[in-house]
């Protein structure tokens, strides 16, 4: 048996070596434990605040536009053609400060158009205009709803696909412009943000937000359906390891509300969260990632 200096010692030994593993499992949290906590507790806020500020701002901002463009539906003008050079350049000067629509002017959208009051596009806000005479009451129904119920909407549908590329999923805003003498409909405004443009708009956001969190990585896609919806090249990488359709399916069967999951890549970890949107349509919702520093 030791003596009793010696066991003293021994224990002493012994506490100190399990004090120091204990510090070390304590402070060093496997995989991307905090960073997913960080998008469940921190980001998932964010991203739904962001999204119904960003749809608030549009939908005032058509209905503003509408407003503007409407005594250039009931103008006494020479002819057709003159009535459409004039509004088309009315579109511009909407998102240009100072006097532009201040809603608009810092928008993540791609056109802002005027409607003829069937729901064919009048004019965009540039030419050549590949726009013109685009039924887009038919492709979305934000249009029609604007036109026929008097009201500014959104909605997300699609442009069909052209020589030059895929089908391109928009989120498309409209509102009436009434006459000003008795209120009727005589046309409408309508602008659309492409889900691609919604993405670099959210991934910017976030790292603006949190650009003082150091060798912090946040990026973002949108998915819909089966699809994951990104900038082109954005991230060629994350794309390889971000979850897929057959992921998100499982993963929101168990929590509808959203969930978040893990996956390694070059020696660094990442924190996927999914997080369903309602507000922009059944089954779109945002992807969101983050990296905390090696």
């Amino acid at each position: 048996m030791l003596p009793s200096s010696k066991r003293a010692l021994l224990l002493l030994v012994l506490v100190s070596a399990v004090l120091a593993l204990s510090a070390v499992v304590g402070c060093t949290d496997p995989g991307a434990g905090p960073a997913r906590r960080t998008i469940r507790t921190v980001h998932a806020a964010e991203v739904k605040r962001m999204l119904r500020e960003d749809v608030a701002r549009h939908l005032t901002g058509v209905a503003r536009a509408a407003e503007r463009l409407a005594p250039g539906y009931t103008a006494e003008l020479p002819d057709e053609a003159t009535r459409e050079r004039q509004i088309r350049f009315a579109l511009r000067k909407l998102r240009e400060p100072p006097r532009g629509v201040p809603q608009l002017i810092a928008s993540p959208m791609t056109f802002l158009c005027a409607l003829q009051p069937d729901g064919k596009v009048l004019a965009r806000d540039f030419a050549p205009d590949p726009m013109k005479g685009m039924q887009l009451g038919t492709l979305f129904p934000s249009v029609h709803t604007a036109l026929t119920d008097g009201r500014p909407a959104f909605a997300l549908g699609e442009f069909p696909r052209t020589e030059t590329g895929d089908p391109s999923p928009s989120i498309v805003f409209a509102a009436p412009s009434r006459a000003r003498d008795d209120g009727r409909i005589v046309g409408g405004a309508a602008l659309g943000i492409p889900l691609w443009r919604l993405e670099q708009r959210i991934s910017r956001q976030l790292q603006l937000d949190h650009a003082s969190e150091t060798g912090v990585i946040l990026w973002s896609y949108v998915y819909r359906g089966a699809d994951l919806i990104s900038a082109r090249g954005a991230h060629p990488d994350l794309d390889t390891i971000a979850p897929d359709a057959a992921a998100r399916r499982a993963g929101l069967a168990r929590s509808p509300g959203g969930f978040t999951l893990q996956r390694e890549q070059f020696g660094r970890w990442y924190a996927f969260g999914v997080l369903p949107t309602p507000l922009l349509g059944e089954g779109v919702g945002i992807v969101i990632v983050r990296s905390d520093p090696i």
